[in-house]
């Protein structure tokens, strides 16, 4: 008789251990569906987990590619510990997969539930479950471009290519200050009632701006020290019109000039946005030039 499976020590996204798990439900183990189910409930998990960590944004100073990895194998495993102890999702999912099979067998074949119907369960749950894992895992330890960047990059990458041949920016580094000041999108500027300001590029609105405002809460640096205060920003139609403004604010601002004239390297156009005054961050210019380096395709 076949053994208890046991994959309690493997990580979550072990596509091995869900082949162990696969081949078992071919003997109509009812323990390889409990597994199987331990292991859809410690995928959740760390998807959870991963979703949490980007909803808070990830620009330490001492962040890297490296400790992107480890923190994802790190939320790996903490998914499998809690998974273990359990939190009610597996054994519902026993429940339904037990269920639903047991009714289909029956309607369609003579077949004992104990066989047929926990094996066809069984069967759709890995191939679901080893087909969630490569989208879900940690894009950056395959080497492939997050979905979150590719999504933030093909949404504006038009726009960015437009004001690229206004200002001789590369689109590459405005689309890196779009994603730092919006944290690639998920914090972007919004009105009370929820709607839309398409501000990517933090851009306040001053004494001389007649269109639309929206007040949000920011973060400004006064000697060093974070203070947070509520302040009014400019609201646009659209995210071309952010570009366009964004355009000419750095093409028919002075302050921007040595900006402009060493926009061919991201380091020195960060740099050159910090010393210009953009923004009061201390770590803006090394925040940006990490984006745009490192994270934005070319």
């Amino acid at each position: 008789m076949l053994g208890r499976v046991d994959i309690s020590d493997k990580l979550a996204i072990d596509t091995k251990g869900l082949d162990d798990l696969k081949q078992s439900a071919k003997n109509n183990s009812p323990e390889a569906l409990k597994a199987a189910a331990k292991q859809f409930e410690a995928l959740f998990m760390n998807m959870m987990l991963k979703s949490m960590r980007q909803a808070g944004g990830q620009d330490g100073i001492f962040d890297s590619e490296q400790s992107r990895m480890y923190t994802s194998m790190l939320d790996q495993q903490l998914s499998q510990k809690m998974a273990n102890k359990g939190l009610g999702l597996a054994d519902a999912l026993v429940r339904q997969m037990t269920n639903n099979s047991v009714s289909q067998a029956l309607q369609t074949d003579n077949a004992s539930p104990s066989e047929t119907s926990i094996t066809h369960a069984l069967n759709a749950y890995l191939d679901h479950m080893k087909a969630v894992p490569e989208s879900a895992s940690n894009s950056k330890v395959s080497g492939t471009v997050p979905d979150h960047v590719r999504a933030f990059q093909q949404k504006l990458e038009e726009h960015a290519e437009q004001a690229s041949r206004e200002t001789g920016i590369p689109a590459k580094f405005m689309l890196g200050q779009a994603a730092l000041e919006t944290g690639w999108g998920r914090k972007e500027i919004k009105a009370l009632d929820g709607s839309a300001s398409h501000n990517i590029f933090g851009m306040k609105a001053n004494a001389g701006w007649k269109g639309k405002t929206v007040n949000a809460v920011t973060t400004e640096y006064i000697n060093g020290v974070a203070h947070r205060k509520v302040e009014k920003f400019k609201a646009y139609n659209s995210y071309a019109d952010a570009f366009k403004d964004y355009a000419k604010l750095i093409t028919k601002n002075p302050r921007y000039e040595n900006v402009l004239a060493n926009a061919k390297d991201a380091t020195s156009f960060a740099y050159g946005l910090q010393k210009a005054g953009y923004a009061t961050d201390p770590q803006y210019a090394n925040k940006l030039t990490r984006i745009i380096q490192q994270s934005l395709s070319t």
